[in-house]
């Protein structure tokens, strides 16, 4: 995207305004070269996938997604580990933890790839016909007809029909997340089934096209007929699976040790263009470990082959072992291209306590990621400042040109401050001591401001003698390095009369009271965007923020929710632009986290039998998708001991 310049005409009074000001002269210059189009006759759009703006990187005849090895070869297996326990192979229920890798034996009309990797992994905010063989749409957007593939079926050699589709629609809107359900029912008021291969999606009048199109095409295919016939609810926990029309079906589940998906040998799409090239594998195996040293030790053993290494200090320090130095195990850095997932230390405002930002800002500064990362993450991670790092549409410094006229068209829901100050950064710490004491002096500052005075037990109470309490829920099934991060912040927020509770429970535990928002602080992430959507608004706005399971923080707040209705709006990408980075200015402003740490590339490790392609897609590891397993170097391996 290349930076809006600043506008020279008079400024829109309003955002609705300042989104169609671009459209103006367009639609303008249109009616000069092509005359008025009559309003009952839009354009039609007939096509083999989906963008927004209509521009697509493959066209109707590709052969396959460019970063894919078309001759990858199909077989062996690919072996996992996660952390934790399961109890359920339903994971679109808010009953229960779900089994890892347990949605990826469904499919959609607009196809998502393997383990939810997107499809394509080189290219943002297209989708490419799956189920469908095309989909059809009038330039408005009003509604969306799909065309489907008569050959697609379900694992059990069931058709996966139109039928189906409106099925899985209205099991959702039923049985699924409750701020799911809400906000499609608002935008989607209807579904027509006109064939057995053909569907029609409506929207509603006066609201925004985004995300309709895309949101309608995601859904997860499910057979009704093993709805009704079983009886089973999507809102349930359960071991069964109904069957789905994907390249993998379950094999094998043993309760909290492991999970096996095979290939399925008669999955109807492994022809397609779409999926050339991927689902090479002929079995995907996930063991389970109660921890994280345990799982370690699995790996080196040869129980599992395959690990994305997310610990510091395992990066740094535990890959030494005879395996590696002999060159049967791969240390291997890929670039990873996508924005980093805004993680870090989330508060909880549904917390009277946590709703004064300056108890907020005391707070953050008892975390001191200098001495963080130099004393427990060997200094491999930079501080994360913005909720698209490292892309265009991450706000800096002062706004100005079109982001500018953006904020300055939603009047008084911009604060002063946001208009003619520097975009929020993190604090700065010294890495010297845990305590930085400047930060600690600004912190105590704040809380005496907030009316959090320190008694003479050094705790801090408010004028009614309650104590400043907060409690910080941790899996203990996680990693090592992130509880004694936590650990560490915590005995900071001590020093400085806060009474600081940290909360280890179990995987079960943690799920329940997570999905509860049953917290003061917890180690949570939102999701990166690079594009708008109606998602932003499960994510970050105001209609959901009291049970949304994707908005930890139960944020609120007037002025994100103005900015994502604009970014909704926006005309060109150049408007989408300036109103996303307006929004990541304003979260930033709201202050809903303390930023974490994040790196540019994934680390893996894995036994020297998996190759990929030597240039990788920016938008996915893929190792599950279009890795593919080396039958030579297993038998190598083997016949040198190194695996079993």
């Amino acid at each position: 995207m290349q930076k809006s310049q600043t506008r020279t005409a008079a400024r829109p009074q309003s955002p609705m305004q300042w989104v169609s000001w671009t459209a103006l002269g367009i639609i303008g210059s249109a009616l000069v070269a092509v005359g008025v189009v009559r309003a009952d006759e839009p354009k039609m759009i007939k096509s083999h996938g989906y963008s927004f703006y209509g521009d697509l990187k493959y066209p109707a005849d590709y052969t396959h997604f460019d970063y894919v090895n078309p001759d990858a070869p199909k077989g062996g297996e690919i072996s996992l580990s996660t952390l934790g326990t399961f109890d359920s192979m339903n994971p679109y229920s808010r009953k229960g933890r779900g089994g890892a890798l347990s949605y990826m034996m469904y499919e959609s009309l607009l196809g998502e790839g393997t383990a939810n990797e997107a499809a394509p992994a080189d290219v943002y905010g297209e989708a490419y016909c799956l189920l469908c063989e095309s989909l059809e749409y009038p330039e408005t957007k009003d509604w969306v007809i799909f065309y489907m593939r008569k050959d697609a079926k379900f694992s059990n050699g069931d058709p996966v029909t139109a039928h189906d589709i409106a099925f899985s629609h209205n099991l959702l809107l039923d049985q699924g997340l409750q701020s799911y359900a809400d906000a499609v029912r608002k935008r989607i008021p209807k579904v027509e089934v006109i064939d057995d291969h053909t569907i029609k999606f409506y929207f509603t009048d006066g609201i925004s096209r985004r995300s309709l199109i895309d949101q309608v095409g995601g859904v997860p295919a499910w057979s009704r007929k093993w709805f009704e016939e079983t009886g089973a609810r999507l809102d349930e926990s359960r071991l069964t699976t109904s069957p789905g029309s994907g390249p993998y079906v379950v094999e094998d589940v043993d309760v909290n040790r492991r999970i096996v998906y095979k290939r399925n040998p008669d999955y109807w799409g492994k022809d397609l263009p779409f999926n050339v090239g991927r689902n090479n594998f002929d079995r995907i195996r996930v063991e389970y470990f109660g921890d994280e040293n345990s799982a370690l030790e699995a790996f080196k053993a040869g129980e599992y082959t395959f690990k994305v290494e997310g610990n510091s200090k395992n990066w740094a320090t535990a890959y030494d072992f005879p395996k590696l130095d002999a060159g049967y195990v791969v240390k291997e850095e890929v670039p990873d291209g996508a924005p980093p997932s805004p993680s870090g230390i989330v508060f909880n405002l549904g917390r009277e306590v946590l709703q004064d930002k300056r108890v907020r800002e005391a707070v953050s500064l008892g975390f001191n990621f200098e001495w963080t990362n130099e004393s427990l993450q060997y200094g491999l991670f930079e501080q994360r400042a913005s909720f698209t790092q490292d892309t265009p549409l991450m706000a800096t410094g002062v706004p100005e040109g079109a982001e500018l006229a953006f904020l300055q068209s939603l009047g008084d829901l911009v604060p002063p401050e946001m208009l003619n100050e520097e975009v929020r950064m993190p604090h700065t710490s010294k890495p010297e001591r845990l305590l930085d004491r400047r930060n600690a002096r600004r912190a105590m500052k704040l809380l005496d401001e907030a009316g959090w005075a320190v008694g003479d037990d050094g705790k801090r109470r408010n004028a009614a003698g309650e104590p400043l309490r907060l409690t910080f829920l941790l899996n203990s099934a996680g990693s090592a390095t992130l509880s004694a991060v936590v650990e560490n912040f915590m005995s900071n927020l001590t020093a400085m009369g806060i009474d600081a509770v940290l909360e280890k429970v179990d995987s079960s535990q943690y799920t329940s009271r997570e999905r509860d928002r049953d917290y003061d602080l917890v180690f949570d992430a939102y999701a990166a965007f690079l594009g708008t959507g109606t998602g932003l608004h499960q994510r970050y706005g105001s209609e959901a923020a009291e049970y949304s399971l994707f908005n930890p923080a139960g944020l609120a707040s007037p002025l994100v929710d103005a900015i994502i209705d604009a970014s909704l709006q926006a005309k060109t990408s150049e408007e989408e632009e300036a109103t996303l980075k307006a929004l990541d200015r304003a979260l930033r402003y709201e202050f809903i986290m303390i930023p974490a740490w994040y790196k540019d590339s994934y680390w893996t490790v894995y036994y020297d039998m998996y190759e990929h392609p030597a240039d990788q897609p920016p938008y996915g590891l893929g190792y599950i998708d279009w890795w593919w397993h080396n039958a030579e170097k297993e038998a190598a391996l083997k016949a040198a001991g190194a695996l079993r």
